[in-house]
């Protein structure tokens, strides 16, 4: 009926399955608080989505932020970023003992850089072995 007759000025396309039933229901506050928690806590943008979604057991994506995990993983990434700039100093220091230093002065220097580094290495064991105890016991699958 509507659907078939054409705008000859353009505009929206009709869709060819239109919403045109419409409910209407009343709730309680504390029914209306509980519906507002859910709703919030499914991430959607659209009520009448949310409410269709739960109808027809549709599936309901619910998106938690948690801010512990974000704040863990920032912490994580500049701790990164701060391991390729040691990588990138260790290799200007040893070029500079390699040019600076007689072979006896260079091999000590080299063995303090060397017990540096395993101290390095033996931190981030540590550091991947408490991102994996956090993302077992906070984060979800």
């Amino acid at each position: 009926m509507k659907a078939e007759k054409k705008n000859p000025k353009g505009g929206r396309k009709p869709k060819t399955d239109p919403c045109s039933h419409r409910y209407a229901f009343n709730l309680n506050d504390a029914d209306n608080a509980q519906f507002l928690s859910l709703f919030d806590a499914s991430g959607m943008k659209n009520k009448a989505h949310f409410i269709t979604a739960c109808i027809f057991d549709k599936p309901v994506s619910v998106v938690k932020i948690d801010k512990a995990a974000m704040d863990y993983y920032m912490r994580l990434t500049t701790f990164h970023s701060q391991f390729r700039a040691i990588g990138v100093n260790y290799n200007q220091i040893t070029k500079a003992i390699k040019t600076t230093f007689t072979e006896k002065k260079a091999l000590a220097f080299l063995f303090k850089l060397e017990k540096a580094t395993m101290e390095l290495v033996a931190i981030n064991k540590q550091i991947v072995q408490l991102t994996e105890e956090f993302e077992k016991k906070w984060l979800q699958k």
